[in-house]
């Protein structure tokens, strides 16, 4: 059976956000949708999975919400269900940036298409910056973009106080897996002075599905919040698995490594693995189902925090 994965976010005022998350929960259980949808005062970000009628049916209920009437998604297909679970969770922040001052409402950098964004990276005069964290660059980014080496993206205004400068980088592209949080880092660069920001539209997810291979100046695979791991061109499904203990993305070749031991450590965190971790993850080896479902809460717990996008 082939499932839709869709994800979306719009940045809007919101409220009665409890309302909201009842009524939602009980209509996403009701459709048997899988995923997390986000909910605070800034607006809503989530990625569903489920039959194309399902989804269908919760988009046009959400949309039913007069704020929600432009939500828009950005669709893939899988032949699994790639959550767990259907959660709808009530958060500060849709994405979490940490600078509660910044509104992608009140303004944003200048949008790029995939068309157009080649022409503008390949720039001498433009700085071009992945704002995903470091396991996600691991796997795959946009030839020579700057990696931050952030591991969450609260991290990303630091970043900018310790190596950007308004005056020296007059032009700065970012992108993100599908857009959310190159909305805030670019309001939020516009906060600090700079005047010339942009970012990629619909992030690479929309650029993989767009721009065939041979024009392509994406290398490796797209990091996705969800049991898939990673797509690539033509949002096909990559060869990727997580790691038991670290969440680490993993090739075939970490897992043909002499370090990497299923279920308990990878080549990633072999020398940082404490032994009450390994004992840990022994522990949850012994017992299979217990395994499997923690497994998958590694990747949907950093769904919580940069969710699909």
């Amino acid at each position: 059976m082939v499932y839709r994965v869709t994800t979306f976010y719009l940045f809007v005022t919101l409220t009665d956000l409890d309302a909201k998350k009842a009524t939602w929960q009980s209509l996403g259980q009701r459709l048997g949708l899988k995923g997390t949808i986000l909910l605070a005062t800034e607006g809503i970000n989530g990625t569903i999975a489920g039959t194309d009628g399902a989804i269908a049916q919760m988009l046009e209920h959400l949309r039913q919400e007069p704020a929600l009437q432009a939500l828009t998604g950005k669709n893939s297909w899988t032949d699994h269900l790639p959550f767990e679970r259907f959660k709808v969770k009530i958060k500060p922040e849709i994405v979490t940036l940490g600078q509660p001052a910044i509104n992608p409402q009140d303004q944003v950098g200048t949008y790029v298409t995939p068309q157009d964004w080649n022409t503008l990276i390949q720039d001498p005069e433009v700085l071009l910056i992945d704002t995903r964290n470091q396991y996600e660059v691991a796997i795959g980014t946009f030839q020579g973009a700057i990696n931050p080496e952030t591991h969450h993206f609260r991290e990303f205004p630091r970043y900018v106080a310790q190596h950007l400068d308004p005056q020296q980088h007059r032009k700065v592209a970012m992108f993100c897996t599908g857009g959310i949080r190159c909305e805030k880092a670019s309001a939020y660069l516009l906060s600090q002075g700079f005047t010339e920001v942009y970012h990629l539209q619909g992030g690479i997810l929309n650029y993989l599905e767009t721009i065939p291979p041979e024009s392509s100046l994406w290398q490796g695979h797209c990091f996705v919040f969800d049991q898939r791991v990673a797509l690539a061109e033509g949002l096909t499904e990559g060869n990727y698995a997580l790691c038991a203990a670290c969440g680490h993305p993993l090739t075939e070749g970490d897992r043909q490594s002499p370090q990497y031991e299923a279920g308990i450590v990878c080549p990633h965190c072999r020398t940082s693995q404490t032994s009450a971790k390994r004992a840990k993850q022994e522990r949850r080896l012994r017992q299979p189902k217990t395994c499997f479902k923690g497994l998958r809460a590694t990747a949907e717990s950093r769904g919580t925090e940069d969710q699909g996008h």
